[in-house]
């Protein structure tokens, strides 16, 4: 990876563990048993049965219960006191429809042998997800659309990604009635290039989404080439500096064609493609490895927004830009090693949408309320004093001096903690839909509320969903 890195960031090898959890991030999936683990001293134990997964539907295996030993299926059970969780975990998983046996010491001391035949688990943290907001000083009832990451299934045919899942929850929300969309790419540092081009599609008639370019040839045009528009209401897209690649791409798109407005804080900036390629296919001869010899992930083209520009290092500036915590941060792709740069080609051929937004005007309105609001406030000050202890590279040479140092800066932070208020005029439920599924299972129903409560805390999706007031007013 050493020699890798001098190309480019993100040509790197991955080990065969590496490259397989890496499947299982993209594709939200895996085939398992469907308990969530930990290490625990020299045990692995068990601190979550994922709802509908072997396990919770075995029923016999409960948070709280310490695995001993992992057999697969009839063979000797192999003990797994003192192992690395990553090495339990390997022994434990499985494909779908083989069984694996575990030796379990319960919670009231008694040991017993648990029988699980593997299926594939849901990975619900990885997935979109959606909520009806409504506002009382707005008296808009907004639907908010949650993407992770833009996953897919590389590993099999025909299996279904994000963008499937996307058009779904657009028609739900479309169902409720809502007045307008918030779509929140923040923190999603992108995945499938395909499913974003095809997500753009859902909001335009048809037209190019993306230009790609290899070293050699011309540039290729990604299009949706359905011409029906899944939504065509008010919508606004969130993102961040930790949105990156597809992200950037789906934001950039929507930003050519003036067919949403982006707020947030600028992009990470990563403007190319990668591909896997399987280094076992290079065995020649009769050689048979007992084990793989992992992936070589391998950067093959830039991509360019339609308007001929790049993301790479320059990201994504919003339309609207929000004070931001990691404003002076170095997190982005221009400050990495190595990293490809900048350049731009001929713009694509592209109709703009026929109801375009005066952005002036949402800026100005936009930025009328961040200078009274106490959080962004607080927000652009934590940046800056954060940006003045990175900037301190003087280092104490004694205790007393890094002591005295360390009061001096736990003291300031403190004035900073507690900042994230619940929004009194927001009120968050599920979907009509999705509330029938969530009465029936209580532990979904829990994680549901808990993520509401995030909700009526998140200043900046408030803005977005004043932004989208101001849209409707205009």
């Amino acid at each position: 990876n050493c020699i890798a890195g001098v190309f480019d960031p993100h040509t790197e090898y991955y080990a065969p563990k590496q490259k397989e959890d890496f499947d299982i991030n993209i594709s939200g999936r895996l085939e398992g048993i469907g308990a969530t683990l930990q290490e625990k001293g020299d045990y692995i134990k068990v601190v979550r049965i994922v709802p509908g997964s072997a396990s919770w539907r075995q029923g016999e295996l409960k948070a709280g219960d310490i695995i001993l030993k992992v057999a697969q299926g009839d063979a000797e059970p192999v003990d797994i006191v003192g192992m690395r969780l990553d090495d339990a975990v390997q022994l434990i998983r499985g494909k779908a429809g083989t069984m694996v046996r575990l030796t379990v010491k319960k919670m009231d001391g008694t040991i017993k042998v648990i029988s699980i035949v593997r299926d594939v688990v849901i990975i619900e943290e990885s997935l979109v997800k959606s909520a009806i907001i409504t506002d009382e000083k707005t008296k808009l009832k907004i639907g908010y659309i949650k993407l992770p990451q833009f996953y897919t299934d590389f590993t099999r045919t025909g299996g279904n990604g994000c963008a499937a899942d996307v058009k779904v929850e657009l028609k739900k929300l479309m169902a409720e009635n809502v007045d307008g969309i918030v779509f929140d790419l923040r923190d999603n540092g992108g995945g499938s290039l395909q499913d974003a081009v095809d997500i753009g599609g859902y909001f335009i008639p048809n037209g190019p989404i993306v230009q790609v370019r290899s070293r050699w040839g011309s540039p290729l045009l990604l299009n949706d080439q359905d011409n029906s528009v899944v939504y065509d209401g008010p919508i606004v897209f969130m993102v961040n500096v930790l949105s990156a690649s597809a992200s950037e791409i789906l934001a950039a798109a929507m930003q050519d064609y003036k067919r949403a407005v982006i707020i947030g804080a600028p992009t990470f900036g990563k403007g190319t493609v990668q591909r896997f390629i399987e280094l076992d296919q290079f065995i020649q001869g009769d050689i048979t490895p007992k084990s793989s010899f992992g992936s070589l992930k391998v950067t093959i083209q830039n991509f360019y927004r339609i308007n001929g520009s790049t993301t790479q290092l320059h990201g994504v500036t919003p339309d609207i830009i929000l004070p931001d915590i990691y404003e002076y941060a170095k997190i982005g792709e221009k400050d990495l090693d190595y990293p490809l740069p900048w350049d731009n080609i001929k713009s694509a051929t592209y109709t703009t949408w026929k109801y375009p937004v005066n952005i002036n005007y949402l800026k100005t309105k936009s930025a009328e309320r961040i200078a009274k609001n106490e959080y962004f406030n607080k927000i652009t000050e934590y940046a800056s004093f954060l940006n003045t202890q990175n900037q301190n590279t003087n280092q104490v040479l004694t205790f007393e001096e890094y002591k005295k140092e360390m009061d001096e800066f736990n003291k300031k932070s403190e004035a900073f903690k507690n900042m994230d208020k619940e929004i009194s005029s927001m009120k968050v439920s599920p979907l009509a839909t999705d509330l029938i599924t969530l009465q029936k299972d209580t532990a979904a129903m829990a994680r549901a509320e808990e993520w509401h409560k995030e909700i009526v805390k998140d200043q900046y999706l408030y803005e977005a969903i004043n932004t989208l007031g101001d849209i409707k007013k205009k």
